[in-house]
């Protein structure tokens, strides 16, 4: 039958669209479901974009900086527009790398919205389409706004992450609420291209779901800035007119107005499960209203899966990345490799980076583990010194008896990259002394996750 395939998955986002690459290279008929760009939230509107920014953003303020390294450039002039232009450029050359790589392994791709019926079947349009294994449900996550307190998206003066990547330029004002991931890179690249960010976060902290050394170097930075944090502070009511919004703040016991050109939402994301057809087919959902399923990421009902952000947190591309393939291989009758996820790196991507893997010092805290904490600055660091990167510092916990590795914070410049050693000695139970043992190049920042390792030890080096 025409319609008729091994694996059909409905989502072509970093989950969906590996899903059916790892699907396809075991030899299964797949197909995918996508009603927009393929790549999903991540390539289009997300990850790529965002980080392209960011890049744009670093160049900015590196460029403000050149005369001490001695390079005279002028008056630096930023384009909000130009960078968007570029990003967006990014972002296609990624969503048709995507497409390219469904005509390589042979995946179908069926464009349109899907929606699940009984007996492993996707409606789309007026074709069904039928699945001789399973369904893999991949339909990702969205942006959410705060209507109860009149902060409803509205993508002019009330926004979405969506919407600040297609701006034309930089508001002059822009209060950001919600100091997590999203929050913090746009904080960072809106203060780049001049615009006066106030960033609101309810919680103590911001990034209050990282260390708290690593919220605390972040928040420092930020104010060196000139970027206004707004910890533990609630939005009571906003009013939202033409051309601004005020927002009532209540923080540290008063209450006080924040106006701005521009309010973005950053306050979370909601899962895609509705309209798809999960009530229909036994599909059952948790109270937190993602996507129940078992150790082997199956649904409550039989030949139906869930991959990705409605799935379950973390709610990160490379998660569902691992999810796709570890489905993959179970349809192939493989054993896969469980998926550790205490062992899923975290990172935001705003200067300085944030990269962090296990658990942190509070958790090891409450759990009332017997740990150690090893800890090396990057100003103690020569090539750190060299590059003028020396905001930050590697943070490594370890179990005090056995010197396992039960969590790595990473704040710097090139936290993103630094943090994958560490996720590979967890992954493979490796303990701080093997770390060390491993002979780091001289000079690198990743000298600071060995002397990390050797603080932890009592027998720190360099500091």
């Amino acid at each position: 039958m025409a319609n008729q395939f091994d694996v059909l998955i409905l989502g072509g986002g970093p989950a969906g669209y590996v899903a059916a690459i790892r699907a396809a290279q075991l030899g299964m008929a797949t197909a995918l479901v996508e009603r927009e760009k393929l790549g999903g939230v991540c390539v289009n509107i997300g990850c790529i974009p965002t980080k392209a920014l960011l890049h744009s953003a670093y160049l900015a303020n590196a460029l403000r900086d050149a005369a001490e390294f001695g390079v005279e450039v002028g008056g630096v002039k930023t384009n909000y527009g130009v960078a968007m232009s570029r990003s967006r450029r990014v972002s296609d050359q990624n969503s048709k790398g995507v497409e390219f790589l469904m005509k390589k392994n042979k995946v179908t791709v069926v464009k349109g919205s899907g929606t699940l019926q009984a007996g492993r079947k996707v409606k789309v349009g007026n074709d069904t389409y039928e699945a001789k294994k399973a369904v893999i449900v991949a339909t990702g996550s969205r942006v959410k706004g705060l209507p109860q307190i009149g902060l409803e998206i509205n993508k002019t003066t009330v926004i979405s992450s969506d919407e600040a990547l297609f701006l034309e330029q930089a508001p002059p004002s822009m209060a950001i609420v919600g100091a997590g991931a999203v929050g913090m890179e746009f904080a960072d690249i809106f203060n780049a291209f001049g615009t006066q960010v106030t960033l609101i976060e309810v919680l103590p902290r911001i990034l209050p779901l990282e260390d708290a050394d690593a919220s605390d170097a972040l928040a420092k930075s930020y104010k060196q800035r000139k970027i206004e944090v707004l910890a533990g502070a609630n939005v009571k009511k906003a009013a939202v007119a033409k051309d601004r919004v005020t927002l009532e703040v209540e923080a540290g016991g008063a209450t006080r107005k924040v106006e701005a050109a521009v309010v973005l939402m950053a306050a979370g994301r909601a899962v895609n499960t509705e309209n798809v057809g999960l009530k229909e087919t036994g599909i059952e959902l948790t109270e937190r209203g993602f996507v129940k399923v078992d150790r082997n990421l199956q649904t409550t009902a039989p030949g139906y899966y869930a991959i990705g952000d409605v799935a379950g947190p973390p709610m990160l591309a490379h998660k569902g990345f691992r999810e796709g393939v570890v489905v993959a291989e179970q349809l192939a009758g493989l054993k896969p490799h469980p998926i550790k996820y205490d062992n899923v790196p975290s990172v935001t991507y705003c200067h300085p980076e944030v990269a962090s893997i296990g658990l942190t010092e509070a958790q090891c805290k409450e759990r009332k583990l017997d740990y150690v904490v090893g800890k090396f600055p990057f100003a103690a660091n020569g090539r750190a010194r060299g590059t003028g990167e020396t905001e930050g510092f590697v943070k490594i916990i370890r179990d005090k008896r056995y010197g396992e590795i039960l969590g790595a914070h990473i704040v710097g410049t090139p936290a993103s990259e630094l943090i994958h050693e560490l996720a590979v000695a967890r992954e493979n139970e490796y303990t701080v002394e093997e770390v060390e043992l491993a002979i780091h190049a001289h000079p690198t920042m990743a000298e600071a996750v060995g002397e990390a390792a050797l603080d932890s030890l009592g027998r720190v080096i360099h500091l």
